[in-house]
């Protein structure tokens, strides 16, 4: 007999998710040599490695913060010598923002972060399994995003 779950609580749900993810990659930062760091300067660097160079405007949205919190979390970034900005070149008013040499030394740690991260989140999943969950978490998402 299957137990009928109560959908009432699902936002709950997705925000103890959050806070379990915030605390394990908090954790994880420290243990990686990065303890002032927040999840969203971790989310940060990690884009960095990827992407090489974002504007201001690409972080924020990748990181889904605003563009001046985004600005916030970089400015420390700056602080801590692990980011960089540079003028564009056809536009002085955009800036790309790059990892610095330090910045570069924490590009595996990121990485190995994020990947354990999802392999926690999905262990026990089928790949399916994962797709729709995420399927379904982008409908929410777009309920929202929507109005």
């Amino acid at each position: 007999m299957k137990c009928a779950l109560d959908t009432s609580k699902t936002l709950a749900l997705i925000s103890h998710i959050h806070s379990c993810a915030e605390e394990y990659l908090c954790t994880e930062l420290k243990k990686k040599g990065l303890p002032e760091l927040s999840t969203s300067h971790g989310f940060i660097l990690y884009n960095l490695s990827v992407f090489e160079k974002l504007t201001m405007g690409e972080i924020a949205t990748k990181i889904n913060r605003d563009k001046s919190t985004a600005t916030v979390l970089v400015k420390k970034l700056i602080n801590l010598n692990l980011v960089e900005t540079k003028s564009c070149t056809k536009d002085s008013r955009v800036k790309y923002v790059s990892l610095s040499e330090k910045g570069k030394q924490f590009t595996d740690a990121t990485a190995e972060i994020s990947a354990n991260l999802l392999k926690k989140c999905y262990k026990g999943f089928s790949s399916k399994d994962a797709e729709n969950l995420t399927s379904y978490l982008l409908c929410v998402a777009n309920n929202f995003d929507s109005e």
